[in-house]
């Protein structure tokens, strides 16, 4: 609180010095053209009708008189006579009773044409002062040196002694002190500046009220007894006090009536100050608006819809900024037209210079909308294999099985083959099997019916789509291929039922009286056992009573025998120490 009330303490007066100081400035002007008949410029200005109406402003505050003249339609002689005393009662009329935006004042040489006005003519605002109104006019001559040049009107300058004795003198200054109201700083009284410091604390403590009165309602609102500060509040309250001050502190200035040009100043900064405090104010929207949507995305699962919000928020945050920026120069008088064109001109260069950038940006974008990977997935890119750690706007980070990080570009992964290895339903097992080119048919026909038995049985085995073919006979054996999808999603547990497969299965060709096949020639020194007679003998005759019973196992098991004995094999198996913690 004490923290928050020295920083508005310091941005206010940082406002009002900020209007001492540019009160000594003359408006930025936009770039002007000499008039088309002469190369000569203006000395004080007055070749666009901001500059005159600036220009006659700034001498009269200075005490500049016999410049300020100047800026009047008026005879050398009258200059000399009436110069000064015209000068000061039209700089109180416009101070008092000028209606109009200084901000809307051509700074064109030949100004804004304006619809039943002739073209040598600007109408700027209005005069008001009791019963008496008058029209604000400039009106374009030439000078001696034959430049173009804008001067207040002769028609206006005939209603400012009027006027000026219709002006009505303060209430406020008849119970100030003399001094207060005699002398001025800057073109200002000094009790108007007084007055304006003052409103500083009570704008501030204002805007803390307001605050603090909306709190109580949104925590009555949310039924919190006390009432809680939650973080989404506690990150906007800050903009909301900095926008109720200033808007409190522009109040109370408006019923002071500042002289019109720190009038002007005061504006530009107080507008400036608006801008910048509204933009933060929308960041701080946004980025809570933003941060529940994500909480919510990831709680449902859509974490690339996640990914993505946070990626936009950066991009409408970075929007604000340049909205921003826009809009302070446009209030600050600056032609957009030419900032506009040049940015355009400046993204197309940009464009094609960081077109690398960009398409991995929207590359990322692609990756993070379509939620092919997640943080988190083990997944496959081209040859190379590892786990997702991290998805930026520029590239992916991947942690490969060698422990190493591998960064591939959004652009390039939106263009790639990804195999989410990670949403795997069901793992495949598949691998061949060579017995040895000995191996009798009926030993082959007995390894293909157990083994198939096997995979039919096996709990962890899909029976659907399992299979044990013999495929060919090779140079040094006889290959079975063996399919089949295990069902898990877990790698560990995968290998655990691979390898106890595999177990069975050569537990299995034992039975039969043969080996499995070397892949390469062997030269033996000695007497060669052959196969197991006894064995072969058993295998044979196990055949021959499929055949003589007509339950030959060929091509494959009768419906009613897969049926029966389809996952009746104990998984793990009885001696496994698994199993005996079951």
């Amino acid at each position: 609180m004490r923290h928050s009330f020295k920083l508005i303490a310091r941005i206010l007066v940082w406002v009002a010095l900020n209007i001492a100081a540019s009160a000594q400035l003359l408006p930025a002007q936009g770039p002007t053209t000499p008039a088309a008949n002469s190369s000569i410029t203006d000395p004080l200005g007055r070749d666009t009708p901001s500059g005159t109406v600036y220009g006659f402003l700034q001498e009269v505050q200075s005490g500049n008189y016999a410049n300020a003249a100047q800026y009047l339609q008026l005879s050398n002689a009258k200059r000399l006579t009436e110069g000064k005393d015209l000068s000061t009662q039209l700089k109180a009329v416009m101070d008092r009773a000028y209606s109009g935006n200084l901000r809307r004042i051509s700074n064109l040489p030949e100004g804004t044409p304006q619809e039943g006005i002739s073209p040598d003519r600007q109408r700027i605002g209005l005069l008001s002062a009791g019963d008496e109104e008058a029209n604000l006019d400039l009106v374009r001559v030439s000078d001696p040196n034959g430049t173009r040049i804008w001067l207040i009107s002769a028609d206006t300058l005939a209603k400012v002694p009027e006027l000026f004795d219709q002006l009505e003198v303060h209430q406020v200054e008849t119970r100030l002190p003399h001094f207060l109201v005699r002398h001025s700083f800057l073109g200002m009284p000094l009790w108007q500046w007084l007055a304006s410091l003052l409103a500083l604390p009570v704008a501030v403590g204002l805007g803390w009220l307001t605050v603090w009165i909306l709190g109580l309602l949104r925590a009555w609102r949310r039924g919190s007894t006390p009432p809680t500060r939650t973080s989404a509040w506690s990150a906007v309250s800050r903009p909301v006090w900095l926008l109720t001050a200033i808007a409190i502190h522009g109040f109370i200035t408006r019923y002071l009536v500042l002289p019109l040009l720190p009038r002007h100043y005061y504006q530009l900064t107080t507008g400036v100050l608006f801008i910048i405090v509204t933009s933060w104010l929308l960041w701080r929207v946004l980025q809570q608006v933003t941060r529940r949507l994500r909480q919510h995305a990831i709680y449902t699962g859509r974490t690339g819809a996640g990914s993505v919000m946070m990626l936009g928020e950066r991009i409408l945050k970075a929007l604000i900024f340049v909205v921003a920026v826009f809009v302070i120069l446009h209030s600050l008088g600056f032609n957009m037209t030419t900032a506009l064109a040049g940015l355009g001109i400046g993204g197309i260069a940009v464009a094609f210079a960081a077109q690398k950038t960009l398409e991995n940006l929207f590359g990322g974008i692609s990756v993070l909308g379509d939620e092919v990977i997640h943080v988190g997935d083990l997944c496959r890119f081209g040859d190379r294999e590892g786990t997702v750690e991290d998805i930026s706007l520029r590239s992916t980070r991947i942690r490969t099985i060698e422990r190493t990080e591998l960064y591939i570009p959004n652009g390039s992964l939106a263009t790639m083959n990804v195999e989410n290895l990670t949403r795997r339903d069901k793992m495949l097992f598949r691998t061949n099997i060579g017995l040895r080119c000995e191996t009798s048919a009926d030993q082959l026909r007995y390894v293909l019916a157990h083994v198939r038995k096997l995979l039919y049985e096996h709990p962890k085995v899909e029976t659907d789509g399992a299979r044990i073919r013999f495929i060919g006979i090779d140079e040094s054996a006889l290959t079975l291929e063996l399919f089949g999808y295990i069902l898990t999603r877990n790698t560990p547990e995968f290998l655990a039922i691979r390898e106890d497969l595999l177990l069975r299965i050569m537990d299995l060709v034992d039975a039969s009286g043969t080996t499995f096949a070397f892949p390469s020639r062997t030269l033996y020194l000695r007497r060669d056992p052959g196969l197991d007679k006894e064995k072969t003998e058993a295998t044979a005759g196990q055949v021959q009573q499929w055949r003589e019973n007509r339950t030959l196992p060929f091509p494959d098991y009768a419906s009613s025998d897969i049926s029966e004995f389809s996952n009746s094999l104990p998984y793990p198996q009885p001696d496994s120490a698994l199993r005996s913690k079951k």
